[in-house]
């Protein structure tokens, strides 16, 4: 299981770099001005200089894509219920997340802000769950029909 974690999680690292850098093109874009946005100006003032904000998101998104990697590791555990998977998962994230995106200023550093945060963030969490959890019941039923006409 070790050797597989170190697997996933440096799989994981450039993943989340490449999906960082996805959405700030993204953001850029719909910002529409003609600029590319790598960081919000809160992170580049607190960092002294925009270049040494890009490179604390680069790493941070880095062990972002690294925990979100690793901890796929909690769907095999067939033992567990779909439940109890779920909310470890659900937990190793927003621990990995929250922090973060705190600190790279991706939400408003007060009350309302981390409350929207949390909002979107299990907003998502709950389409891309109900996404795999489709996806694993076509799969089941599948190999049902293959099993009962083979």
């Amino acid at each position: 299981m070790n050797k597989k974690l170190a697997v996933r999680c440096m799989i994981g690292a450039p993943l989340g770099l490449a999906i960082s850098t996805i959405i700030t093109i993204a953001i850029s874009l719909a910002i529409g001005d003609g600029n590319y946005y790598a960081v919000v100006p809160e992170l580049a003032a607190d960092c002294g200089t925009e270049l040494k904000a890009v490179l604390l998101q680069a790493v941070s998104a880095m062990l972002y894509g690294a925990v979100w990697a690793g901890a796929s590791l909690i769907w095999e555990q067939e033992r567990w219920s779909l439940l109890r998977q779920t909310v470890t998962h659900l937990v190793i994230c927003s621990i990995a997340t929250f922090p973060i995106a705190y600190f790279l200023r991706w939400l408003e550093p007060n009350l309302a802000g981390v409350a929207k945060y949390f909002g979107i963030f299990l907003g998502i969490y709950l389409l891309v769950w109900l996404f795999q959890y489709g996806n694993i019941k076509r799969r089941i039923r599948q190999i049902n029909e293959k099993m009962q006409s083979g």
